[in-house]
């Protein structure tokens, strides 16, 4: 590699070097490389925020501060319901065998996890894959009648069981999935055969949906009262549908319980978690307020749509907070690459490569040589996309916006366990640096209340007459 770096010169060395002193590691399943943010974060600025860091870990490891009673995930890939994980793999066994299309109906987090974690783990394209799983859709996530009219044409002629998951049973968007879904397997199993093909994860003891899902005897599961919607991915609210995609959850649970054991503990130099808590901190305080994560891969696009959940509503409040976007490279960089490299300096970029892709295609060898590619040849896929990662870190440094690289071992379970723990704590802790509460979410609600009121709900009659005049 020295070589390498010497053959392009002083400045490409310098980097090098940089880079590899940048690169720490922690524990097996993830490894942070700070290297690409060049000297735009110096180890001064780091020891400075380590008081700071130490002092959100005391918080939330006491569950003293804002949002306490909203740390159960914290503790989740140990501590969760284990009859309940028992229940969750009968259930995923027993759709899998009574069903041909699966209907997951949820919104943001009720969604997002299961929707992230099957789509990394198996592929965007899981619905046309041959498999012995049945086909996953998710409704419920907007009020679109052609997406809907769309899904209903799916399930004509197939069996179809639901998973509706809501906390209260009365938010909009999945209230009228399950109505549209719960008509459709009334019609077509009767009201007695429709429970079995009907799934609700909802509150333990409590709430609309609770109460019309005892009456009617489906099987439940339980939202947890201690996790927002948006770190509940490791509870039933993510579990079930993933487990009917045929994904092993003990290994997802595995990984995200070594990943709480190896950062439990403030230390910057030791704790990758932390510090890329640190960093991010560090970086917005300079003036980059924008943080695009970025996947090398197509099967990452939901996991980055999950995370931008998980960041942009726990810290965008008090007029505070990163903006969380997103790109899959290589695609993006022939629309967004443009204003990356020369555009407002306002952001940095947090890069996931997963070193080892479990599989391989090599480009092929074309005697004509019409595109001029032979110099490829021979040469795995994998090897050429890492290399087109390198020169775009590379670039967009020298471009002005610095890179946080993070490196996953494999497309694993437990692998993608061990991130989502890491991505989640991360978010706590960046909270409580930036000094909002991570786990409320009160911005929600204003739109929520101008649509009650235009669409003429009970009690919004006030609101109403207030937005018709603006109107």
């Amino acid at each position: 590699m020295e070589m390498g770096c010497k053959k392009y010169g002083n400045v490409v060395q310098y980097m090098c070097e940089k880079i590899f002193k940048g690169r720490f590691t922690s524990a097996m399943s993830l490894f942070l490389n700070s290297g690409y943010i060049g000297e735009l974060v110096t180890d001064k600025e780091l020891d400075y925020i380590a008081p700071y860091v130490k002092t959100a870990h005391d918080c939330l490891r006491s569950k003293s501060a804002q949002g306490s009673d909203f740390l159960g995930w914290i503790d989740l890939p140990e501590c969760y319901d284990k009859t309940e994980f028992a229940a969750i793999k009968q259930s995923a066994e027993k759709i899998q065998n009574n069903c041909d299309v699966f209907i997951v109906i949820g919104i943001g987090g009720s969604y997002l996890g299961a929707r992230a974690v099957i789509e990394y783990l198996k592929s965007p394209l899981y619905n046309n894959l041959k498999k012995d799983t049945p086909d996953i859709y998710f409704a419920g996530c907007n009020i679109s009648s052609s997406y809907l009219n769309e899904l209903l044409a799916i399930c004509e002629g197939r069996d179809v069981s639901i998973n509706v998951i809501s906390k209260s049973g009365t938010t909009t968007e999945p209230a009228i999935a399950f109505r549209i879904f719960r008509e459709l397997l009334e019609k077509k199993y009767g009201t007695e055969g429709a429970k079995d093909h009907i799934f609700v994860t909802t509150d333990r003891a409590k709430g609309t949906l609770k109460n019309f899902a005892d009456t009617m005897g489906y099987q439940t599961f339980v939202v947890p009262d201690d996790v927002g919607g948006r770190f509940s991915v490791l509870s039933a609210v993510g579990l079930l549908p993933i487990a009917v995609a045929g994904i092993d959850i003990d290994a997802l649970m595995d990984g995200a319980a070594a990943a709480r054991l190896a950062y439990n503990n403030p230390d910057l130099a030791t704790n990758d978690c932390y510090k890329y808590a640190a960093l991010r901190n560090i970086l917005y305080r300079k003036g980059k307020t924008t943080e695009i994560l970025v996947g090398y891969e197509t099967y990452a696009t939901m996991f980055n749509e999950w995370w931008k959940q998980l960041y942009g509503e726990s810290e965008g409040k008090d007029n505070k907070g990163l903006f969380p976007a997103s790109v899959i490279f290589t695609t993006d960089l022939h629309s967004l690459g443009q204003y990356i490299q020369d555009g407002m300096r306002t952001m940095f970029e947090t890069v996931i490569s997963v070193k080892d892709p479990g599989c391989t295609l090599a480009v092929p060898y074309d005697s004509a040589n019409i595109d001029g590619l032979n110099y490829l040849a021979g040469r795995d896929l994998d090897e050429v996309n890492k290399k087109a990662m390198q020169g775009t870190l590379f670039a967009h440094m020298d471009g002005g916006v610095p890179n946080i690289v993070i490196e996953v071992e494999d497309r694993s379970e437990r692998s993608l366990g061990y991130m989502i723990y890491f991505f989640e704590l991360a978010c706590a802790i960046s909270g409580y640096l930036l000094g909002v509460n991570p786990f409320d979410q009160p911005g929600v609600e204003s739109y929520k209340k101008n649509m009650f009121a235009l669409l003429g709900k009970p009690g919004y009659e006030e609101q109403k007459k207030l937005l018709e005049e603006r109107m």
